[in-house]
């Protein structure tokens, strides 16, 4: 089943661009290609746009780039997930090698670069029985993922040449005002206000463990699995900076659903946590805590609830700020027409999580 990936699909009219253009781009910057280019879209992202570019000799390559109209905003730096993964290369193997960028509007509108396409599965809410067909073989899957999360939080980020991007002491306030001020922004009227969940993570902020090399979208359907269920692949870079390594952990854990969980947390699965023979929310952090220095392990156990919650806030408010483009007619992309309910949910579930706390 190599190269499986369903998230292929024909790329809409609002996500278009002019492709002989491109073709130009990549013989002058001496990326190899033949004939015409077929371009398709990967339909998830919710805030860059990745294409799979392919050839008249079916050379493959991936282009990333932000929406049309966006702002350069963080999350659409094209520049700076480009020198990311460039920067890694050397050290973490799994890093896709950055072929060219361009930051000439005269081509395609808008920043964008090019990188290698590395073939394998995505693993979306399932997991195909012939890539794990065993409990056992599930856990060794998902132990690897979480193996994988701690390497790359161990990565020497000043021989990566990336300590400049370490604003310094005070991450953890900075997320928690940064993503307050961004719900507030973007809040549409058919969502909660919040007031209580952004107070709580204020008061109960813990401080800064360490700094290091965080991902910042760590989830299965982000990372590429070969036909022995092996990780060779780890993919967008977009929110990846430096920063506390538990705020990183309760953001990956907000898209950790489990069997144990409520029917409407279920309905927002995205990968395949719930499948038997993965670990739970405790067991992830215990598992990655072990291959972490003490202090990293014991704020984990420590804050659990804050990270978590911080994790489910954190993600309410991307989905929030995507919903608002949907609402005002901004995108039209139809994955995007639940994400009204999703954000109700997130904001519940984080009221959950405190109020179990306070019982």
């Amino acid at each position: 089943m190599s190269g499986t990936d369903s998230r292929i699909i024909e790329v809409r009219d609002e996500d278009s661009f002019d492709i002989p253009s491109l073709a130009t781009w990549l013989r002058e910057n001496g990326i190899p290609m033949v004939g015409e280019l077929n371009v398709r879209q990967f339909k998830g992202g919710a805030s860059n746009l990745t294409y799979l570019i392919e050839d008249a000799a079916h050379s493959k390559y991936v282009l990333r780039t932000p929406p049309h109209g966006a702002k350069a905003a963080s999350a659409h730096d094209m520049s700076r997930e480009a020198r990311v993964l460039t920067a890694l290369s050397p050290s973490l193997t799994l890093v896709p090698q950055v072929l060219g960028y361009c930051d000439d509007h005269t081509v395609l509108g808008r920043d964008f670069y090019v990188m290698e396409y590395i073939a394998g599965n995505i693993l979306s809410s399932e997991i195909p029985e012939e890539l794990c067909a065993t409990p056992k073989s599930v856990q060794a899957l998902c132990e690897s993922m979480v193996d994988s999360f701690a390497a790359l939080h161990r990565v020497d980020i000043g021989a990566a040449g990336l300590n400049d991007l370490d604003r310094g002491p005070g991450y953890v306030g900075r997320q928690v005002t940064g993503w307050s001020k961004r719900y507030r922004a973007s809040r549409t009227p058919d969502v909660p206000d919040a007031e209580s969940i952004m107070n709580w993570l204020d008061a109960n902020q813990p401080p800064d463990v360490s700094h290091c090399l965080i991902h910042g979208d760590w989830r299965f359907d982000n990372l590429v699995v070969n036909d022995n269920a092996e990780i060779i692949g780890i993919l967008d870079w977009e929110m990846s900076t430096i920063g506390d390594p538990c705020m990183d952990v309760g953001a990956a854990l907000a898209y950790w659903i489990q069997e144990d969980d409520s029917e409407a947390f279920k309905s927002f699965k995205l990968q395949p946590t719930d499948t038997p023979g993965m670990l739970s929310r405790t067991e992830v952090i215990e598992r990655y805590g072990s291959l972490m220095p003490d202090e990293i392990r014991d704020s984990l156990k420590k804050n659990q609830c804050f990270y978590e919650v911080y994790g489910l806030f954190r993600l309410a408010v991307i989905i929030q700020q995507i919903w608002a483009r949907y609402s005002s007619g901004a995108t039209t992309n139809p994955q995007f027409a639940s994400f009204g309910r999703a954000v109700n949910m997130l904001i519940q579930r984080a009221h959950d999580q405190i109020n179990l706390t306070l019982a």
